[in-house]
């Protein structure tokens, strides 16, 4: 029997790799500790969960809207307007089954053969996936650290041909928790001004996770003037620990979202009924608790960063936003042969990493902090045990 060739152009994810295999050790007796996947660790709001509940007391489990309800689309509207500074309207708002796929979506809907999709590395694991999927060709944009994971308008300019179809950018990133300034995205739209069939997805699920000061920035605010190119893509799993609920929502111009409403009709039907009361409640309700959450992942980071720099061989920038560290672990790749084997031998010590080739990255891992401080201070204990 055979597959596609669309599957045979793409990989497994490493990330939920990782975590599986820390499940099967976990279900063999050994004590494991997972660093692998960006999930939160506190518990869904309570009015998330309320809300949720009710709509399956009132019977709300049949076929919604395609896009959505009209009470969710309204709530992410108020959410793109409040937290991003995006005015936007119910009809210029998708809901899908998570972030993944309204990302999935604009790519498949817009994307040919011989198109060119420009990807900062180190990525996100799927964004390259979802483009060979889809056909096109991944060009790859490298940022190292010392840039502070970023790329520059010289570089982008360089890397845009007449094939170039999407720019994809994540802010603050997984897995490094860089973060573009308004000044950052305001050269890149230079840039971008003069190539107009360049769009750009905004994958902005992480903007309630910033730790640096001021104002989160993001392109169609930064550069009204290119909005009717730019797809911006947000969610609840992030901010809201909502990850199982699997509800993103996107907005962008009208011919976009209707092509990608045209596609989930056929991929989906509609969202989760349920998913979509919840996360209209998420959108709407109490958000105070957003700063609360974000100073403890602030104090977790900086445990990390400490930690990570005090063991010999490894060290990491601090990160901007998110709740993930990209490590560097140079000095100790003629030990273990390649990052693979790195994380590997992390495994064997009870910590599950992800190593950054995973993300087009190199010599190292990634590691997330959605964890509490004790088993983030084991977590560190036990990885300097693994390489000395």
């Amino acid at each position: 029997m055979k597959t596609s060739a669309a599957l045979s152009r793409i990989s497994p994810s490493r990330t939920n790799a990782m975590t599986d295999r820390a499940f099967e050790l976990r279900a063999a007796g050994r004590d494991i500790i997972s660093l692998s996947v960006g999930e939160p660790d506190f518990p869904t709001p309570p009015h998330v969960v309320q809300a949720a509940k009710d709509a399956l007391d009132a019977g709300d489990t049949r076929y919604t809207a395609v896009i959505g309800t009209r009470q969710l689309r309204e709530a992410a509207a108020l959410h793109f307007g409040r937290d991003l500074g995006i005015q936007t309207s119910p009809e210029q708002v998708i809901a899908s089954n998570g972030g993944k796929q309204s990302i999935f979506l604009a790519m498949l809907a817009t994307l040919d053969p011989g198109d060119e999709v420009l990807i900062p590395s180190p990525w996100w694991v799927s964004y390259p996936e979802i483009v060979r999927f889809a056909g096109a060709s991944v060009v790859d944009l490298p940022t190292v650290a010392a840039d502070g994971f970023r790329i520059s308008a010289a570089q982008l300019e360089a890397a845009i041909t007449p094939a170039s179809r999407w720019l994809l950018l994540n802010s603050p990133g997984n897995p490094t928790g860089a973060t573009y300034s308004a000044a950052d995205l305001a050269g890149l739209g230079e840039v971008l001004r003069r190539h107009p069939q360049v769009l750009v997805m905004s994958d902005d699920i992480y903007a309630p996770l910033r730790y640096s000061e001021g104002a989160h920035a993001t392109l169609a605010v930064v550069c009204p003037d290119l909005a009717e190119r730019v797809l911006t893509v947000s969610g609840v799993s992030k901010s809201h620990a909502m990850t199982g609920f699997r509800l993103g929502v996107a907005t962008g111009p009208d011919w976009l979202i209707k092509a990608m409403g045209k596609l989930q009709s056929h991929n989906c039907g509609n969202p989760c009924s349920i998913s979509q009361a919840a996360a209209a409640a998420a959108f709407t309700g109490p958000q105070e608790f957003l700063l609360d959450w974000r100073e403890r992942f602030r104090a977790r980071r900086d445990l990390c960063v400490a930690a990570i720099n005090a063991i010999p061989g490894l060290s990491t920038p601090v990160p901007d936003g998110a709740f993930y560290c990209m490590i560097d672990a140079a000095p100790h790749m003629a030990r273990f042969g390649d990052d693979e084997g790195l994380a590997m031998q992390i495994l064997e010590h009870g910590v599950a990493v992800v190593a950054a080739s995973a993300f087009g990255g190199r010599d190292g891992f990634r590691i997330s902090f959605a964890a509490d401080e004790a088993t983030l201070a084991e977590a560190f204990r036990r990885i300097a045990e693994a390489l000395k």
